[in-house]
């Protein structure tokens, strides 16, 4: 940014870093695990409602409450609908999340790494950004919560795939006064979910989305489940009109096809579980992953370079310049043939 132009912005906006989300090339050709985008498309029906959808009522406003899909949200995951808020995408959610429960210079708690996403909405709201180090086993870190006013714990947590047990999560949201955020992004992959938790802890907010295992990206279609006093509350922070009509839709059509889901998202998770597998024989790191991806450490090598051979052959993987994780690549899950194409190239690059 022009230095001339930054007199304009808060100090604290002035100052911040972008986030920077995975490469979308223009060119097709990429093998693409990279974005942890699901490999499978929704199912035909799903698509047969939303070009249906495409008709004269565009001209309409959508529905603010969005109560078609929250009622079938709330038999879906048997809470009661006043639970439910609906959001552009979860990362609208996490915002609003922030913009409401957190005053500047107040605490948010993150363990680290994780969802780099996170520190740039604190730094939005010019609270204070602190991390407290995962382990090595990335189990919840001792401390996490104790005087946030907000504490974000990502279940999968993203880049590692690794998973919090349910009581580590109730000792978070026992330690601390203030409101524990779960991730839930790729909690379909996996079979650990927190909704079970919100009867005891009113102080947990869910926050789950259709991008990952509903291949749903496109669409941005994310949920927050809490105490009915929470969502009543953060419903007056966000967007009236902030979910699309086709977007209400596509959310629509996926509940009603949650078995189709459900099947990918099983199909995703053996071919998960063969990538981890060959990449521990090529003598590689790697964390069990509850995600649609594994992250793996190549461990004295730049994986930088090696990330950046990869793509010069027409695969895109994640490396992450930072602290802990510049020695290693985070892999989405693709379909069998793209994983056995990745394995192939990357065991020459390795050799070489």
């Amino acid at each position: 940014m022009n230095n001339s132009k930054t007199k304009y912005f808060r100090a604290n906006i002035a100052s911040m870093e972008p986030y920077v989300p995975g490469e979308q090339p223009r060119n097709t050709e990429y093998i693409k695990l990279n974005t942890n985008e699901n490999p499978y498309p929704p199912p035909a029906s799903v698509i047969e409602r939303i070009r249906t959808a495409c008709d004269d009522d565009l001209r309409l406003y959508p529905d603010p409450n969005a109560l078609v899909v929250r009622n079938k949200m709330s038999r879906l995951f048997g809470v009661d609908v006043s639970q439910i808020m609906l959001g552009n995408g979860s990362d609208e959610l996490l915002n609003i999340i922030v913009r409401s429960f957190v005053n500047e210079g107040q605490q948010v708690h993150c363990p680290a790494p994780t969802y780099s996403y996170y520190k740039k909405l604190i730094g939005i709201q010019n609270a204070d950004y602190v991390e407290i180090s995962f382990p090595d086993d990335y189990s919840i870190p001792v401390g996490l919560g104790v005087g946030a006013a907000l504490t974000f714990v990502a279940n999968p947590n993203s880049p590692s795939g690794t998973l919090a047990t349910a009581s580590e999560l109730k000792a978070v949201a026992q330690a601390t006064e203030g409101i524990v955020v779960v991730d839930e992004a790729y909690v379909d992959f996996s079979e650990n979910g927190s909704i079970q938790l919100l009867q005891d802890h009113p102080n947990l907010v869910i926050v789950r989305t259709m991008s990952k295992s509903f291949s749903l990206a496109g669409m941005r279609i994310g949920m927050a489940i809490a105490d009915a006093d929470l969502i009543s509350g953060l419903s007056k922070v966000k967007d009236h009109y902030n979910m699309g009509r086709l977007s209400l839709v596509a959310a629509g059509a996926a509940i009603d096809s949650v078995d189709a889901m459900r099947e990918n998202a099983a199909r995703i998770c053996e071919t998960r579980e063969h990538l981890i597998m060959e990449l521990r024989n090529l003598g590689l790191e790697v964390w069990n992953s509850g995600a649609n991806f594994g992250l793996t450490r190549l461990r004295g090598r730049d994986a930088g370079a090696i990330q950046r051979e990869l793509k010069s052959r027409h695969i895109l993987v994640r490396h992450f310049d930072q602290d802990r994780l510049r020695d290693c690549l985070r892999i989405t899950v693709g379909t069998t043939e793209e994983i056995e194409i990745f394995l192939r190239e990357l065991a020459q690059v390795v050799e070489s």
